[in-house]
C-alpha cells in the first residue's frame, strides 16, 4: 500500500468515526481530496485507493489536470478557490462542483459558460469577518442566493466557508454551527466546510462536504 493510500484510509475511518458519533450514515458526507499543486502520480495513487473525489484551487492547474488524468473513468473535480471571469470557462467545462461562489459576474460566467448540466455551485460565507478572505456577509448572503438560483447553468446546493485558523479545531463549531444555519434559512442543504485541521467537527456539525488535502497527500512545497 502506498503512503497516499494509507493516509486516505485513515482519514476514511475518522470520517466514518465521526458520522458514527452524531448518527450520521457515512455516505451522507463527501470526501474531496486536495490535490492543488500535487503532481498527477499522485492523484492516481489516491484513485487507485478508490478516491474520486478531487479538489483543486486554481482554474488553469484544473483545466491542466483534467486533461492529464482523462483517463481516469469516475473521476470528479470540485473548484474550491476564489475564480476570476476570464477563468471561468475552465470550471464551467470540467468540475462537478465550484465551491467559492461569491461574485455575480462570476455567477454570470459560469451559468453562460456552463454546456452540459447546471453546475452545482456553493456559495462562499465569510463568518469571521476577515480582511484577507473572500466570501459574502452573512447579511449579504439572501439578495445573492436569490439572484444566483434563477441562473440557468447553476444550480445552488448549499454553503461553505473556512472558519479563522485557531490551534483547536473545537473553537471552529460556532462557525460550522453558524453555516448550517445559514443554509436553513435560506433553502439549502449542502454543507462545504471542515479542512485537514477541522474536518472531525464540521462532520459531526453536519458538513456533507470535507475538503482534506495535507492529511492525505503530504505537506505542499
Amino acid at each position: 500500500m502506498s503512503q497516499v493510500a494509507e493516509r486516505l484510509a485513515d482519514i476514511q475511518a475518522r470520517v466514518a468515526s465521526a458520522c458514527a458519533r452524531v448518527g450520521r450514515p457515512v455516505e451522507s458526507v463527501t470526501l474531496i481530496a486536495v490535490s492543488k499543486l500535487k503532481p498527477g502520480a499522485l492523484i492516481r495513487e489516491a484513485y487507485a485507493a478508490g478516491q474520486r473525489d478531487f479538489g483543486e484551487n486554481y482554474a488553469q492547474e484544473l483545466r491542466d489536470k483534467a486533461t492529464e488524468l482523462e483517463d481516469l473513468a469516475g473521476l470528479r473535480w470540485h473548484a474550491i478557490g476564489p475564480l476570476q471571469t476570464n477563468k471561468a470557462k475552465y470550471v464551467a467545462r470540467v468540475a462537478q462542483s465550484f465551491h467559492a461562489l461569491d461574485r455575480m459576474e462570476v455567477a454570470r460566467e459560469l451559468s453562460k459558460r456552463r454546456l452540459e448540466a447546471p453546475l452545482p455551485c456553493y456559495v462562499e460565507v465569510n463568518l469571521g469577518g476577515e480582511q484577507s478572505k473572500s466570501g459574502l456577509t452573512p447579511e449579504a448572503l439572501g439578495a445573492f442566493v436569490d439572484e444566483a438560483r434563477v441562473l440557468p447553468g447553476l444550480r445552488l446546493e448549499g454553503l461553505m466557508a473556512l472558519p479563522p485558523p485557531t490551534p483547536d479545531p473545537e473553537q471552529a463549531r460556532g462557525h460550522f454551527r453558524r453555516l448550517r444555519e445559514l443554509a436553513r434559512e435560506h433553502g439549502l442543504s449542502g454543507l462545504s466546510m471542515g479542512t485537514t485541521h477541522d474536518f472531525e467537527q464540521a462532520i459531526e456539525e453536519g458538513a456533507t462536504l470535507v475538503r482534506v488535502g495535507t492529511a492525505i497527500f503530504g505537506e505542499r512545497d
